[in-house]
């Protein structure tokens, strides 16, 4: 079931077996994708990495994730892009800026409890209902259950602390992850990114530190290693050409990161 609507606003409901598993790879610009595995001994390799999902457990994916098959059993896809969803919470911790979309660098993932599978299964319920409807409330109505879904969804994640909560509830760095994803490969310093929150730089660096995570520049380089990988693995570019689109106005700028980074220069990374 889809929903396309008058503004480039895309809502997508559907599931998946291993029949029609091609449909994960899909993506759409500025799409976010939320996976709930319904039976056990699910994997997929994500980025490269291979990982293991059970029944009940759901993942948080963006556009710029990398799916490749493994094996998947029955799984009940959400697919949302920005222009439906995000333009209602620019802020809100639910939002696309909130901490289930947090960025590419972790992989966002929760187990549904027993307790609460009922009410994760009433709003899917409710899902296929609207998704039936044609009115002119409709798309209000989708937004309001998606909206419902993904404060299920962040309660749990809150409350399992899968991750350092600390990390994702404060404002600015969420802020700064979600200024990184949408602007690593021009901006490549903490004084860009403190410029565009207007903060000095050794205050974000404070932030951070307090925080206990890793600082604000690595987090920068990780997010352009990332994507730097990804380009070499997954796409024919050149890796002049790669350099080019990840800002770096010579190939060997970018072969001395990437071989600081990763312990080999990007040749020898692709060959590998």
């Amino acid at each position: 079931m889809k929903f396309i609507g008058s503004t480039n606003e895309y809502l997508h409901l559907t599931r998946v077996d291993q029949l029609n598993c091609q449909i994960l790879k899909e993506t759409i610009e500025n799409g976010l994708s939320i996976l709930w595995f319904e039976k056990e001994n699910n994997h997929l390799f994500i980025d490269g990495k291979r990982y293991d999902f059970k029944k009940n457990q759901i993942v948080f994916l963006t556009e710029f994730h990398n799916i490749k098959i493994g094996k998947v059993k029955d799984v009940r896809l959400l697919r949302f892009n920005k222009p439906f969803y995000c333009v209602l919470n620019h802020d809100n911790e639910v939002g696309c800026k909130g901490i289930l979309f947090f960025g590419a660098s972790q992989l966002p993932f929760i187990t549904i409890p027993d307790e609460e599978l009922e009410k994760f299964e009433n709003v899917w319920k409710m899902f296929a209902i609207e998704m039936e409807s044609n009115d002119n409330l409709q798309i209000e109505m989708l937004q309001m259950m998606l909206k419902r879904y993904l404060i299920l969804c962040t309660r749990l994640f809150k409350s399992q602390k899968l991750y350092n909560v600390k990390f994702y509830e404060s404002d600015i760095v969420r802020e700064f992850n979600y200024l990184v994803e949408q602007h690593f490969k021009t901006k490549h310093s903490v004084a860009d990114y403190a410029n565009l929150l207007h903060k000095s730089p050794k205050t974000l660096s404070n932030i951070f530190s307090k925080i206990g995570n890793k600082a604000p520049l690595k987090f920068i380089q990780e997010r352009r290693m990332l994507e730097a990988r990804r380009l070499l693995k997954y796409s024919d570019l050149q890796i002049q050409e790669i350099a080019f689109e990840l800002g770096y106005e010579d190939v060997q700028a970018f072969s001395r990161f990437f071989k600081k980074q990763e312990g080999l220069s990007p040749s020898k990374f692709r060959e590998a």
